[in-house]
């Protein structure tokens, strides 16, 4: 196959493919006058890509990834990913639940809710004193002139 051809099955731009040889991660053929010839090997390869960049390995990452020789070295690779993926998946799911509950508060003004500012003290710390925020934003935009 050539570059356009295999950038074309997967949606790439063909530069693309050209960094990624750049940075190793490609090796592909050289053909008459050094065009690229890409084999089903490269399919694989270039699969192999996608989904690892879809489930958010760095480019550098992927190339130890696919270039190891060592099983070992590859799960490592993976587990170290998998313990990051985790936590950002912790910290999604918590901005989730705070969207959430401003979403579905019963409050006209989610803030004034007790939930809520529960919440935000939490973040603060045990230190953080009750705290009304709708009347200090009428208070900001009555003196500054803006709309609250």
């Amino acid at each position: 196959m050539t570059i356009g051809e295999i950038a074309g099955r997967f949606g790439l731009a063909t530069h693309v493919l050209r960094h990624w040889e750049s940075v190793g991660l490609l090796t592909p053929d050289r053909a008459v006058a050094g065009r690229r010839r890409y084999r089903s090997a490269d399919l694989y390869r270039v699969a192999t890509i996608l989904r690892a960049k879809e489930a958010g390995l760095s480019l550098e990452q992927i190339r130890e990834l696919v270039t190891s020789a060592v099983p070992a070295r590859r799960r490592e690779i993976l587990l170290r990913h998998r313990v990051d993926l985790v936590a950002r998946i912790d910290a999604l799911q918590d901005s989730l639940r705070f969207i959430d509950g401003g979403l579905e508060c019963e409050h006209e003004d989610f803030t004034v809710c007790p939930h809520y500012q529960a919440m935000v003290r939490e973040r603060i710390g045990p230190q953080a004193a009750p705290h009304v925020p709708a009347l200090q934003w009428e208070v900001r935009a009555e003196g500054s002139g803006a709309a609250g």
